[in-house]
């Protein structure tokens, strides 16, 4: 029979292996444990939840036709809001609104933990996005924010201001879209207004260099007159004719009734003749060209008026769409006042460091018998 194996004893090896374990694992670990549940701060959480909402309220006759207003989510918002949450402007506005600085560094002797108040604007974003939690489910449009602070007061401050500030954006928002969707209008309005202006200070013009209210109507009235010399001047015919049959030509009736066919056609001579040039108008200027000139400014001007009721309409309408449409914060959970302090979560940082310890130190001891293997 063999002879019995020899006891097993620990060698050189061995017990660097167990001296690298405390140095890499237990020790690390035994210093983060005795920072955290000695030095470290306890922080209070205060919890604010929101969403985007976009009202459309129903104008008068969606709601007599029975449809009404939709309020739902609007997800470009919301992710518009998401990254204003993370900018440096909000951290900038917070602190000076609520000292951010002061309120993060009251505690003394926890470095890891607190902020350093002489640091920059960079390193207060940097130390923002520790202790504001962001979390934002975009198929619902839900943000839910967790705010940190070493007070409980102190965070649900941050978590109301922070909401305070979001609302104010999305108004904003709201303001600019507002303005966008009337602007457009509004310069067609503007723009109708000069044109009927300009369409009504011509007329005008012609009507003081004129001396004319509307040539159309003074027309009529020569036209009207010249129609009554016609009438009379066919009875003044028929009177030569009926004269004719019954008197001689040298009697005197005769001689009074060819004169008053001369005058007669002598007026409506010059009747004719004031139709082709205005008696009230500059000597010269034909009568029908100033009829033809009023009538041209006449339908600019109807045609300024028609568009100024147009862009008007358009205006009004776009104002009203303007009202209808409308961007507001929803909170479903207002900022939350904390009672007991949660954070920093002890159990949890040991864990996952001891864990990250473990296996940074199983692969370098696998590292190092594959190499003492290979010789």
């Amino acid at each position: 029979m063999p002879p019995p194996a020899p006891a097993a004893r620990a060698k050189t090896r061995h017990w660097l292996v167990l001296v690298s374990f405390f140095l890499m694992v237990a020790a690390p670990a035994g210093g983060a444990s005795w920072y955290l549940w000695r030095v470290a701060v306890d922080q209070y959480a205060s919890t604010v939840a929101f969403s985007v909402r976009r009202e459309e309220a129903s104008s008068a006759v969606e709601t007599l036709i029975g449809i009404t207003g939709i309020s739902g989510s609007s997800s470009t918002d919301t992710d518009i809001l998401y990254e204003f949450l993370q900018s440096q402007r909000l951290v900038a506005e917070m602190d000076e609104e609520v000292d951010l600085r002061g309120k993060w560094s009251k505690p003394e002797g926890d470095p890891i933990f607190t902020f350093d108040s002489p640091g920059s604007i960079e390193d207060l974003v940097d130390y923002w996005g520790r202790m504001v939690k962001i979390y934002y489910d975009s198929g619902a449009g839900l943000l839910e924010i967790r705010v940190q602070a070493f007070e409980a007061e102190d965070a649900t401050l941050i978590a109301e201001t922070l909401f305070d500030k979001s609302a104010e954006m999305i108004n904003e928002l709201s303001d600019i879209a507002r303005e966008d969707a009337i602007r457009y209008a509004r310069d067609e309005l503007e723009g109708a207004v000069e044109r009927l202006k300009v369409a009504r200070e011509a007329v005008t013009q012609f009507r003081n260099t004129h001396q004319l209210v509307d040539p159309s109507v003074d027309m009529q009235t020569q036209a009207g007159l010249l129609g009554n010399l016609q009438a009379q001047l066919a009875e003044a015919l028929i009177e030569v004719d009926i004269l004719s049959e019954s008197t001689g030509v040298n009697d005197p009736r005769m001689a009074q009734a060819r004169r008053r066919v001369e005058v007669i056609q002598a007026r409506i001579a010059d009747e004719r003749r004031k139709l082709g040039q205005g008696e009230q108008s500059v000597t010269g200027e034909v009568f029908a060209d100033l009829v033809g000139e009023y009538e041209r400014l006449t339908v600019d001007r109807e045609f300024a008026e028609n568009t100024y009721t147009s862009a008007m309409a358009a205006y009004d309408a776009a104002l009203a769409e303007a009202r209808r449409k409308s961007r507001y914060l929803a909170a479903h959970v207002k900022p939350t006042m904390a009672e007991t302090a949660r954070y920093p979560d002890r159990p949890q940082i040991i864990l996952l460091l001891s864990l990250f310890l473990f296996l940074t130190w199983v692969t370098v001891m696998l590292v190092v018998y594959s190499i003492r293997d290979r010789r």
